[in-house]
């Protein structure tokens, strides 16, 4: 080891005993390591509360948030407005404005990970678990509660906050009540947050500015997506 002339160690030669990185982004990146965990831990013990299996559970997640960035167009309307801003803010979270060229009409999209995939695991469920009239009333009434939080932003499209549709749908599953309670739970929380904020504010999108509304997308994907994990373990603790 050389040392300087001070006496001390000459730390500029130590090739093999430092750090890389500094000292902050070291801790930045185990904290997101930890809350990536933490919510890996949560979601899985929500899938199997549900019934579904290790397997699917990674699917399914990994599919989402694939999928999340897929939109498949299904129409296109006339919008007048344009939106100059390239960030909006609503309820504390930043949204990026798609930086296209505004060409006078918005397209309507689905959302892959956010309505598809969840509409389609809500389908099984009720179908497995015969909770047919229980679902009905239950997304009916999440849906009600999203249609009046659910909020139309600029140059976005619909945005809702993130911990509304899980905390109503836990509570609506458990006052309506099912012979799979957990299911219920998961079942009105996605399907409830993608009638409510999304498909019953259609006619708002317009003149909005947003070159595209995705159902499920966008501002409504992290609803969608925590409502039917947190839901489930709001409504069997």
């Amino acid at each position: 080891m050389s040392h300087s002339s001070s006496g001390r160690p000459d730390r500029r030669n130590d090739r093999f005993g430092y750090w890389p990185v500094t000292a902050p982004f070291v801790g930045s990146l185990v904290v997101l390591m930890l809350i990536a965990l933490i919510l890996i831990n949560i979601a899985g013990y929500a899938y199997e509360r549900v019934g579904l299996s290790v397997g699917w559970f990674q699917v399914i997640i990994i599919a989402s948030i694939l999928g999340s960035r897929v939109n498949i167009p299904i129409a296109h309307f006339p919008d007048e407005e344009r939106v100059e801003t390239a960030h909006v803010v609503a309820f504390g979270v930043r949204y990026r404005v798609p930086s296209v060229s505004h060409t006078g009409k918005t397209v309507l999209a689905v959302n892959v990970g956010g309505a598809l995939i969840p509409t389609a695991v809500s389908i099984y469920l009720i179908y497995h678990d015969h909770i047919w009239v229980h679902a009905l009333v239950a997304v009916a009434c999440v849906a009600v509660v999203m249609r009046l939080v659910a909020r139309p932003v600029a140059g976005i499209g619909i945005v809702t906050p993130a911990l509304i549709p899980p905390v109503t749908a836990a509570i609506i599953a458990t006052l309506v009540g099912a012979p799979a309670v957990a299911a219920l739970a998961y079942v009105c929380g996605t399907l409830g947050t993608l009638v409510g904020a999304d498909i019953l504010n259609l006619p708002r999108i317009r003149n909005l500015g947003a070159p595209i509304a995705s159902v499920g997308g966008a501002g409504t994907f992290d609803g969608v997506f925590l409502a039917g994990i947190l839901a489930v373990v709001l409504a069997t603790l």
